[in-house]
């Protein structure tokens, strides 16, 4: 994590200055026609049906609200807020998901391209720090295409990438220098536990591999003078009861694979919801061994740019 008074020029305004932002948005349309945007590889045409996707998404995003979010990691929220799009329906139906309402049930309304510019600028009209996709996976497409019309209108902050974490390679190829910061959960280091829970395959693999991708594209975390993300990786990683998420898989990749000064958010908040009550121990909420164990093993692996919020709190037992 690096500190520069340099200006900071999004990465997608050099794009749009090379007139290849519109063939970015132009080649993830296309590939919406066969979908690959995320690791299920559901290959529908969406511009035609939904059936058969996960995601529920055809050719419009479905958002369920925007605005300024004060409760994101520290470099995100700075003093104003991060500029917030919730998007609905996600390609993960995790059994314990505190936003399943958005999520799982896909509340929410449709929009065409323009209308998410519109928030993206209004989003930077109220002083936000950057504009943070969240569960943008299943709408890359129509991520690229709203930036393009947006950016032409005077979009000049960073881009946060906010994913659960199941990116396939065609899409981070298409979001290769749009996004500036990418932020992915990496919420299991073992594929059987991401089946039983998340009801997806190969979720670790496909996981650590966009994880790599994502910090080839973008490096470790660099802030302002004012400690507010300009560019980077930061992830999150949520302790699960009973070891469930895996947490020494995946801080050993993390540390060995990807940097030892990856910004964490080691986030100590599970409780159970949604399904959670039918699968043990999820049904629990987290212990503080369990939470200071996982604090341990960040030590052990010599993670120590942490999100700070969450470790004092457990640190006190």
């Amino acid at each position: 994590m690096s500190n520069s008074n340099q200006p900071f020029k999004p990465a997608y305004l050099t794009l749009l200055e090379n007139n290849q932002l519109l063939v970015r948005a132009t080649q993830a349309d296309e590939h919406m026609t066969n979908c690959d945007l995320c690791a299920r590889y559901c290959y529908i045409n969406r511009f035609e049906t939904t059936r058969g996707a996960v995601c529920r998404t055809g050719a419009r995003a479905v958002v369920h609200n925007h605005g300024p979010h004060h409760g994101e990691e520290d470099p995100l929220r700075g003093s104003h807020g991060s500029g917030t799009i919730f998007f609905s329906w996600c390609s993960l139906r995790c059994a314990f998901c505190q936003n399943w309402e958005i999520s799982q049930k896909g509340i929410g309304h449709e929009v065409e391209a323009n209308e998410l510019a519109a928030m993206m600028l209004e989003l930077q009209a109220k002083g936000c720090h950057n504009i943070n996709f969240v569960t943008p996976s299943h709408v890359v497409a129509q991520i690229i295409a709203a930036v393009e019309i947006a950016a032409r209108q005077g979009l000049h902050l960073p881009l946060v990438y906010n994913t659960g974490g199941y990116d396939s390679p065609e899409a981070l190829a298409l979001l290769d220098g749009i996004i500036d910061i990418y932020m992915p959960d990496m919420k299991y280091g073992d594929s059987n536990n991401a089946r039983q829970y998340s009801r997806v395959r190969g979720y670790t693999g496909a996981n650590f591999d966009a994880v790599k991708e994502m910090h080839r594209q973008v490096g470790d975390l660099q802030l302002d003078e004012h400690g507010v993300a300009k560019r980077g990786l930061l992830v999150r990683h949520l302790v699960l009861p009973g070891r469930i998420a895996g947490t020494d898989k995946v801080l050993d990749y993390l540390a060995n694979e990807i940097s030892s000064d990856t910004y964490l958010n080691l986030m100590d908040q599970y409780h159970p919801c949604y399904r959670a009550d039918d699968n043990p121990p999820l049904d629990r909420n987290l212990r503080p061994d369990e939470y200071q164990e996982a604090l341990d093993l960040a030590v052990k692996y010599g993670l120590n740019k942490l999100d700070q919020r969450h470790a004092h709190q457990w640190y006190a037992y």
